[in-house]
């Protein structure tokens, strides 16, 4: 049984109020994970700020 299949299986056992508690949870993760990415590049846009402003010149 792959991942999928098993948080399938085990998602289709919960009752609907769980299952709204578990996409809120996926969705909270997704969220997270972006502002880290939005974090990772504004600090590399930061930290490179003077190279950026070179090549927007070309």
């Amino acid at each position: 049984m792959t991942l999928a299949e098993k948080l399938i299986k085990e998602f289709e056992q919960l009752t609907e109020e769980r299952k709204k508690e578990v996409i809120d949870f996926v969705e909270f993760v997704k969220a997270k994970e972006q502002k880290e990415i939005e974090t990772l590049m504004d600090s590399v846009i930061s930290e490179n700020k003077e190279a950026l402003k070179e090549l927007a010149k070309l």
